[in-house]
């Protein structure tokens, strides 16, 4: 049985408020932002599924004691079957050392293109394995999608602006753009408003 996230970006008004008149109010589901399931990114973010890689930023947390009643109201009917509460704020993930490196090399291969100033971008992880099958050899599928436990650290299959690579994740790898930019876009927006602090995503896990 899969993983999947659920929750809610929040926004805090604090605007001419005393700080105990603040409070925290639903945003956005986080299923309008990010529907998929990336165990890495689970594991990177909240400790969930996969707690090998990183150092979890938000390691169970549980939900805030302040939470908003509208994402309590979603969270409650749920609760006996859900798992991995946590919450992060927009302040903390802006001081994220997003270049830090995995503890541990990925199983999946990395696909990167080179970019016009001749530099290597990352792609995606699996992504482009039937080229990678021809090029590496590999048929057994089990042994495609688990590369990186075949083969030593950075070895390398280069075909023409594309290249495969055995290696370490980055956080950034871990959590990408594209499939978290959205999620960042709005979360630096509302904290635009609303500070920095006063910001945060709320989240849990099933299955």
């Amino acid at each position: 049985m899969g993983t999947d996230i659920h929750g809610f970006i929040e926004c805090r008004w604090d605007r001419w408020l005393d700080e105990d008149d603040r409070m925290w109010f639903q945003a956005i589901d986080l299923s309008h932002l990010y529907n998929g399931r990336d165990y890495v990114a689970f594991g990177c973010l909240f400790g969930v599924r996969d707690t090998t890689s990183f150092r979890p930023l938000a390691d169970h947390r549980g939900l805030p004691h302040d939470v908003s009643k509208e994402v309590l109201t979603a969270f409650e009917p749920w609760s006996d079957e859900l798992h991995g509460e946590s919450w992060i704020t927009w302040a903390e993930l802006t001081t994220v050392d997003w270049d830090e490196v995995a503890n541990e090399v990925d199983n999946c291969v990395h696909e990167y293109h080179r970019s016009t100033d001749g530099s290597w971008n990352m792609h995606g992880r699996n992504s482009g394995l039937t080229r990678f099958a021809e090029l590496s050899g590999l048929t057994d599928p089990r042994q495609l999608y688990c590369a990186g436990s075949l083969y030593p650290e950075d070895t390398e299959w280069q075909d023409g602006d594309r290249l495969f690579r055995i290696g370490r994740l980055r956080r950034k790898d871990a959590v990408p753009d594209s499939e978290w930019g959205a999620v960042r876009s709005v979360m630096r927006t509302l904290a635009n408003l609303h500070g920095d602090e006063g910001v945060r995503l709320v989240v849990w896990f099933d299955g």
